[in-house]
């Protein structure tokens, strides 16, 4: 589990086949979970300066491995018993989203990010969404993208002053608006299976 917020920006050494191999401060055991960019992986090999992770042809073919060059977000696993901030993450990331558009608004600037149709009704108007690891709050959302107001704190602190239009990014929906869906999506199914005259009989009893 995760909180979504950045513990340090950390260089890409190398990204061979399915090693990717990390320059931090931050120093994991073997076996570990860290979240690169919003990406939930382990901890295969540790050096004295480095350590690697590794990236399965599913996890590579869901994340913007483009990306992963330079600097990168790194977030470790949260602890039991650490003080939860940000929104809880699993680090399983759904899909890569698009920025289309970028406006200064005063300090903080406004992304507009497209993603593929069907992830759109996870996506909720003040909700939470994870943007290559970053927690950050939905402003406004429309059929196939949605707004987010960076602060600068948060630009100051990730590597979203960077982003340009264009650049594609991992992205994980608010869990909890993915399980109340399919919750929701079984009950419907349900109603249906049984049909009207059973759901009176059922309302009958209240």
């Amino acid at each position: 589990v995760f909180t979504g917020l950045i513990r340090e920006f950390a260089k890409v050494k190398e990204l061979s086949n399915d090693l990717l191999t990390i320059s931090a401060k931050y120093k994991p055991k073997i076996g570990d979970s860290i979240a690169i960019n919003g990406a939930c992986l382990t901890v295969v090999k540790v050096s004295k300066e480095s350590f690697s992770v590794e990236l399965s042809h599913e996890t590579k073919s869901l994340l913007a491995v483009e990306n992963l060059k330079g600097r990168v977000h790194i977030e470790p696993a949260m602890a039991l018993g650490e003080r939860l901030e940000g929104h809880i993450l699993q680090g399983h990331i759904d899909t890569v989203g698009v920025i289309k558009k970028i406006d200064q608004k005063n300090r903080s600037k406004d992304f507009l990010i497209e993603i593929p149709k069907e992830f759109m009704k996870f996506v909720i108007p003040k909700g939470s969404i994870a943007i290559d690891g970053v927690s950050l709050t939905i402003n406004d959302v429309n059929d196939k993208n949605f707004r987010l107001t960076i602060i600068p704190h948060t630009l100051n602190n990730t590597l979203f002053e960077e982003y340009q239009v264009g650049r594609r990014v991992n992205i994980e929906t608010d869990m909890f608006a993915r399980y109340l869906y399919y919750l929701m999506r079984g009950e419907r199914q349900e109603m249906k299976d049984e049909g009207w005259k059973d759901i009176e009989k059922i309302l009958a009893i209240y």
